[in-house]
């Protein structure tokens, strides 16, 4: 007995369908199938062998007798709500739902996925008499439904946390103005090379996803990447430099030395500066001496004068490269396993958007010890000039000359 056919048609008429219409037709259903037709209904519909049953009861008596014109049971007919005669039920739903603030923060559904089932196995256990279907209708009708976190508290901002931001907006209006580049510069979150499973959705034929691993260890001979973008604000073109070794300052300096090696010179041929802004922590955070000692060396190198602007702790949302790059690569690869670095670089690569974005990767191969002590003599002969609103996040660090 097709089943499905049984389910299909009664998802078509049971809207236009009241109550005793709805039993009068699963009746018939199940008379047409004979011997077993009330279980093979209540499978296929969810509807219960009671109710079925029930419609044969209306097939076989007479109606005008027993039901009422326009009345769809008989008088004092159908069963009480539960809610109408377990008046406590909702309130001590309500209390494991949120037990922090309405209940007992005992609770055993205190740390428990507060699934249907395991909230009507509680109130059993409470002494309700409930199912999880029951569970279900009732907090749909108390307005609750499956919800995600989600990140809108940034913990105690800086007193100059706005003011940074206009620091920077003016700072990156000026540079630009004079024709010289300004980068925002960032690490993407580090991704496992392999057979993994990679969030979102992928067009593939009906019945076949792409299998990957069940489990997210990592493969020894792939490891993990670190994507380091270097993003050019002005002509909104990304760059990514694909490192496999560990994320730290002399990696992040030699991400921006390579996207100006590859790209930025020639977009910049008379540059005498560039502007440099960053998140307040990692690899080029502003504590980080390592990363004002390899700034100086690509300032020497370049014959540039860097300007570094962090965002005050806590903002790295705001910094240009999250929403106006990254995003667009998270996109890009959104359902697809990152199995090699092949992939990752041809992925990246081929991010853009519907204003233009274009991006360029490389793979990079080198190693990046961590943990490199900088001496007071190394950073001391760091040529920094440190700007009067606070000088730890604001900061120009200039090519020194052989008479320095």
């Amino acid at each position: 007995m097709d089943t499905d056919m049984i389910k299909q048609r009664y998802s078509l008429i049971s809207p236009f369908l009241d109550e005793r219409q709805r039993r009068l037709y699963l009746a018939a259903e199940a008379k047409a199938i004979g011997y077993g037709g009330v279980s093979t209904v209540s499978r296929a519909t969810g509807v219960s062998r009671s109710a079925i049953s029930a419609g044969y009861d209306d097939f076989n008596e007479a109606k005008e007798e027993k039901v009422s014109a326009g009345r769809i049971r008989r008088e004092g007919g159908g069963r009480k709500k539960t809610v109408e005669m377990d008046i406590t039920l909702k309130a001590d739903l309500e209390a494991l739902i949120d037990p922090v603030t309405r209940g007992d923060p005992e609770s055993p559904l205190r740390w428990t996925c507060k699934s249907v089932r395991n909230l009507s196995d509680e109130l059993n256990r409470m002494g309700h008499k409930t199912s999880h279907r029951m569970v279900a209708e009732l907090l749909h009708e108390m307005d609750y439904s499956l919800q995600a976190n989600r990140k809108t508290l940034e913990g105690e901002s800086h007193p100059d946390r706005n003011v940074q931001f206009e620091f920077i907006n003016e700072r990156v209006k000026e540079l630009q103005s004079m024709g010289q580049p300004v980068i925002s510069v960032d690490t993407k979150k580090k991704e496992l090379v392999g057979d993994f499973k990679n969030g979102g959705r992928e067009l593939r034929p009906k019945g076949n996803p792409e299998k990957v691993r069940v489990h997210d260890f990592k493969i020894p001979a792939l490891g993990r990447v670190a994507p380091y973008g270097v993003y050019d604000i002005t002509h909104n073109i990304g760059w990514v430099n694909v490192g496999i070794d560990h994320d730290t300052a002399a990696f992040a300096v030699e991400s921006i030395r390579r996207w100006w090696d590859s790209m930025g010179q020639v977009l910049y041929p008379d540059a005498r500066h560039l502007m440099v802004t960053a998140d307040g922590g990692g690899s080029n955070g502003y504590r980080i001496k390592l990363w004002k000692v390899e700034l100086q060396k690509l300032a020497n190198e370049t014959g540039l004068s860097i300007q570094v602007s962090h965002f005050p702790p806590g903002t790295s949302k705001w910094n240009k490269i999250e929403h106006r790059l990254f995003a667009f690569i998270s996109q890009n690869w959104r359902g697809k396993p990152l199995i090699s670095h092949e992939v990752i670089v041809k992925l990246i690569a081929a991010t853009t958007n519907r204003v233009g974005l274009k991006v360029a990767c490389r793979l990079d191969t080198n190693a990046y010890p961590k943990a490199i002590k900088v001496s007071d003599e190394e950073l001391a002969a760091v040529n920094i000039q440190r700007d009067s609103f606070h000088g730890e996040w604001n900061y120009t660090i200039s090519p020194r000359t052989s008479l320095q």
